[in-house]
């Protein structure tokens, strides 16, 4: 999905309600996937279950945008109130003080979400989509809010059902996977020194979250990076020598966090009678070992050490992404295209990874692959907000609440990323021990 708009601004209704359609249908499919006798269970301890996201996807659009934005009483606003909004506690103890008692029957809540429906795409068809009557209104931002938060979830739904065992969920007829390719030599690239534009200008592109806004030039020294994100091949030789158990890879409070959880491996890995598998979506699989490995910021950062490397900051995957020998950035890593089915592993086109290297068409200008898809690349930068850094209307809490020093971000697009988040400024953040989301990395270290 592309965002919907121009660069002035002016929304399409036409392509905003074709936008909204296209979400709601992938995202009913997407629940369908399930057995039924899932609903109610919380695949992730720390997140509610099921019930919950098909209930808040539309009550966000309401809450964002027919509420904040057009002043509409909205549907039902007791089941706004409790789809109102999810939850990311640090533990299981913070967790349980956001439990809810009883959630609503499935036929109540397909029900809202039939009326939710009907009332968002009756302002679409009819009401004022942008303006200035309240910030909301301005340039269109509660309708694009709404939709991107549905893309956004729709990739939380999928590391979700991740989890659930393949028998439960309904295998698509058409999937096939790519397990078998060819593990790259770890080779890295020389960056010269030079500027990196995080974020955006106000008014440059159709829609950005808040955390985007404003534009930041940072200067980068010049460093080196790997070609190439870190294969299973690659993690495995770390897990085989005891990385797990050496307190001296990992930081001190990712040491704190892994002594007490006791892992030994990745979460997508699997190990039976000696042989190691991935958990894919619909099946278990030999670990594919040219697929970039998916794995929690501390595991990464441990690994980044192993190596005597560590991990590239926020800047430093920009300038690798998006900068130039000849010093214009790009806007995308291979150039100026749009992003398309040639350039990376994104936009739902795959359950999985594919093996890294796969997509040449989408490497960077210092020849760097996969920096757009296949998984959510770790940095080293803690989240916050760019200097002048203001909350949006719409959802003023969607960064400032993870202004903790508890996130790191996270820069590119997984498989499950919708097509219209791959953009130079988008950023996305999450807690260092979080290990289901699909986040990979690659090595950096200062240019010698």
């Amino acid at each position: 999905m592309s965002t919907p708009s121009t660069h002035r601004g002016v929304v399409d209704r036409r392509a905003v309600t074709e936008a909204y359609l296209e979400n709601r249908g992938r995202s009913h499919e997407l629940f369908d996937l399930l057995d039924d006798d899932l609903y109610y269970e919380r695949p992730i301890p720390l997140r509610h279950p099921v019930v919950f996201y098909e209930g808040h996807i539309p009550a966000f659009s309401v809450n964002c945008f027919l509420k904040k934005g057009l002043g509409h009483p909205g549907v039902d606003p007791a089941l706004e109130t409790l789809f109102a909004r999810g939850i990311d506690p640090s533990d299981q103890t913070a967790a349980a003080q956001s439990a809810v008692d009883a959630w609503p029957v499935r036929e109540t809540v397909k029900s809202y979400v039939t009326d939710a429906d009907r009332a968002f795409l009756d302002a679409l068809g009819n009401s004022p989509l942008e303006g200035d009557r309240n910030a909301v209104l301005r340039r269109g931002q509660g309708v694009y809010t709404a939709i991107e938060h549905e893309v956004m979830h729709q990739e939380t739904l999928l590391y979700m059902w991740h989890l659930f065992a393949p028998e439960r969920k309904t295998r698509p007829g058409d999937l096939s996977l790519q397990v078998t390719g060819r593990v790259p030599a770890r080779t890295m690239v020389r960056v010269p020194a030079g500027s990196a534009t995080l974020g955006a200008k106000v008014g440059e592109i159709p829609f950005g979250w808040d955390n985007e806004f404003p534009e930041l030039v940072v200067d980068v020294a010049a460093f080196d990076i790997s070609e190439h994100d870190v294969t299973n091949q690659n993690f495995l030789e770390f897990v085989e020598s005891g990385g797990y158990t050496r307190e001296d890879l990992w930081s001190p409070q990712g040491w704190k966090r892994q002594a007490s959880g006791g892992r030994e491996h990745p979460l997508f890995w699997e190990r039976q009678d000696g042989r190691w598998y991935w958990r894919a979506m619909f099946e278990r699989v030999e670990l594919p070992m040219a697929w970039p490995v998916f794995v929690t910021h501390d595991e990464a950062d441990a690994y980044a050490r192993w190596k005597g490397h560590r991990l590239p900051t926020e800047a430093e995957f920009h300038r690798a992404a998006y900068g130039t020998p000849d010093g214009p950035e790009r806007i995308q890593p291979w150039g100026d295209g749009a992003p398309d089915a040639t350039r990376g592993n994104f936009g739902f086109r795959h359950w999985d990874p594919m093996p890294v290297g796969s997509y040449p068409a989408g490497v960077s200008a210092w020849g760097v692959h996969d920096l757009v898809g296949n998984g959510w690349e770790w940095t080293s930068t803690v989240f916050s907000g760019f200097p002048g850094f203001e909350p949006m209307a719409s959802y003023p809490e969607y960064s400032a609440d993870f202004f903790d020093a508890d996130h790191f971000v996270v820069k590119g697009a997984s498989p499950a990323t919708g097509q219209g988040l791959v953009r130079r400024s988008f950023r996305n953040w999450f807690r260092p021990q979080y290990p289901y989301m699909y986040a990979t990395f690659r090595c950096a270290r200062d240019a010698r």
